[in-house]
């Protein structure tokens, strides 16, 4: 069952796929590395055969450039697929442990075992990646999986839908249009495992519904990431880099730097920098930003309006706009805008702006920078721009954050090497090559005695048993 027929039977519906899943996951379970390799592959080979298609969803949805669905959807995807195939069968076999000394003739080990029945619900922000990356690792792991991309991007969802149906049989993976109704639903089911991506306000909904069953959750979330640029950072490529960071999907990332620490000293050669970059890359032959190819919209009018409101409220209360700041509603069109004398009662600097709107704060003293950051929720990301090693683990020792770059934007997510999810407000759990496997599996400690006993220790308990059991305590 791939779609909702109607609003009264939406439960029943899901229902029945779930208990079908769940009948079907112990076999799924028992599946060998080289079967479940054949499913990804599956996967790896109908994007490739549908990379057209894949492009052009998302240019219906919200006028994604065919290079950054190439660079921001399918480079990661196939980053991560490459990777799983290499390494699902390592992955797969036990992990020896080594033995103490007060437990010898036993041996331990770690079986990574499927957590069963998974639920996928992805944003639409990047809306086949953060679908379908999830998906390769939850079946690398031997899961039974729902997915349940995001209606706000219906030509992506459709597609998706219509890959899943080609590629794999219902009781294996499903897919669930609709809005947050069949999310709902779908949420009130006892799954062993839910991987969330969007906003934290969303993730508690999910965690709330996840802890009626004790399911585990893996929440990516977002936050205010900030980047803070120091006095020795090379000003020109710090500038370029967080241009692209900042309007790459039309700022619509959930890693893209949502405001600007930069110190005083270099600020006007930043922002003229950060000028040049944007016309270099948006309006290299004069035209208006608004003419580029390579320039995304915002996915519909509420988010439009909502970074709107955002912009209107930080003028209102004394903000400048120091660049851009054009929107035509009519294409939820905003132009790269940088807001600068923002201060903390905006809301501009409460929320995440997921939007091409940047606020650019100076700072003399890196304590005062230091402050701003962490009077915040942690943030999903933190991006440092300096040639100072020293400065740079000055910041890593005093701030907390899912991941962080030096001296570049984004990049973290492109490394399969590396986990990638935050803290607290801004996620729970990792994903990334191993770190996704390990969190569709279950990791199950295993324990076996070969030869000896414990029976010297059993009551009742004699002088000598305590003696016994004191040396135990202190010397073993």
């Amino acid at each position: 069952m791939t779609t909702v027929p109607s609003e009264t039977d939406l439960h029943e519906n899901i229902q029945i796929a779930f208990d079908r899943q769940r009948r079907h996951a112990p076999q799924m379970a028992l599946t060998t590395a080289e079967q479940r390799i054949e499913r990804i592959r599956r996967i790896q080979t109908w994007v490739n055969a549908h990379e057209t298609d894949i492009q052009q969803v998302m240019y219906n949805d919200f006028r994604k450039p065919s290079a950054e669905v190439m660079l921001g959807e399918l480079m990661a995807l196939h980053a991560e697929i490459t990777h799983t195939l290499r390494q699902l069968n390592r992955w797969m076999k036990p992990q020896s442990l080594p033995t103490p000394m007060a437990l010898i003739g036993t041996k331990s080990h770690i079986r990574h075992e499927p957590k069963g029945n998974v639920l996928i619900i992805s944003p639409w922000n990047y809306p086949f990646v953060l679908c379908i990356r999830p998906l390769v690792s939850a079946i690398g792991a031997g899961n039974v999986v729902m997915l349940k991309p995001s209606e706000l991007t219906p030509h992506t969802s459709s597609l998706i839908r219509k890959m899943i149906s080609e590629l794999f049989p219902p009781e294996e993976v499903t897919v669930w249009e609709g809005d947050a109704h069949v999310s709902q639903a779908l949420l009130e089911l006892p799954f062993n495992h839910i991987f969330f991506t969007g906003s934290p306000t969303v993730g508690k909904v999910v965690m709330t519904a996840a802890a009626k069953h004790l399911a585990s959750v893996t929440l990516e979330l977002g936050g205010k990431s900030p980047a803070i640029v120091d006095k020795s950072a090379d000003v020109k490529q710090a500038a370029g880099q967080l241009a692209w960071g900042k309007c790459l999907n039309n700022g619509q990332t959930c890693i893209a730097p949502d405001y600007l620490l930069v110190h005083e000293s270099i600020k006007q050669p930043f922002m003229q920098a950060f000028r040049d970059s944007i016309t270099a890359m948006y309006s290299p032959d004069g035209k208006l930003v608004e003419a580029s190819e390579s320039y995304a919209r915002i996915v519909n009018k509420r988010h439009f309006d909502r970074i709107r409101t955002l912009v209107d409220d930080a003028v209102a209360k004394g903000a400048t706009v120091t660049l851009g700041g054009k929107m035509n509603p009519d294409q939820n069109f905003i132009e790269p805008t940088v807001l600068e004398n923002v201060t903390n009662d905006m809301d501009v600097m409460k929320e995440e702006i997921f939007g091409p709107v940047l606020p650019l704060l100076t700072y003399t003293n890196l304590d005062d920078a230091l402050r701003m950051v962490n009077q915040r929720e942690k943030p999903l990301a933190l991006y440092i721009h300096s040639r100072n090693r020293k400065t740079t683990q000055y910041i890593l020792d005093r701030t907390s954050a899912g991941d962080t770059v030096v001296n570049d934007t984004l990049i973290q997510f492109g490394n399969v090497e590396l986990p990638f999810g935050g803290v607290n407000n801004s996620g729970l759990g990792k994903s990334n090559g191993f770190f996704s496997f390990q969190e569709f599996s279950n990791q199950r400690g295993v324990m076996q005695r070969d030869f000896g006993t414990m029976k010297f220790i059993y009551p009742p308990y004699t002088e000598k048993v305590k003696k016994l059991i004191n040396f135990i305590v202190k010397y073993l």
